[in-house]
């Protein structure tokens, strides 16, 4: 996808994955934002968000990772991010994220921490 955000939503033993596809930003992040509130019901929350085709994220999107990571320890819940691309992983590490998030390197160490 161009220009915008597809999700697309796997559960995989009892955990959520989260596939993104393009860009997060001011216009998209909305659509993060309420695919991760849909899961927020379940319990546990075990959630996993797939970077691998994500080519940008903005300071809105880096708020709705913030803010879910959030309400997910809230809900004693674990959150996980994988797949990264260098160029998303250097705006996430300007902002000091990294120390924040769980970011797992690939799908099955994503995984693994959930459980």
């Amino acid at each position: 996808m161009e220009f915008g955000l597809s999700v697309e939503r796997q559960e995989i033993n009892g955990s959520q994955i989260l596939r993104l596809d393009g860009r997060i930003d001011a216009s998209t992040c909305v659509v993060l934002e309420k695919e991760i509130q849909e899961l927020l019901t379940r319990k546990p929350v075990l959630l996993a968000l797939d970077f691998f085709k994500v080519d940008y994220l903005s300071s809105a999107g880096m708020r709705v990772l913030l803010s879910s990571a959030k309400k997910i320890k809230t809900l004693e819940g674990k959150f996980v991010l994988f797949g990264i691309h260098e160029d998303v992983m250097d705006i996430i590490k300007m902002a000091g994220f990294e120390k924040i998030l769980k970011i797992c390197t690939n799908e099955r160490e994503a995984l693994a921490a959930l459980h």
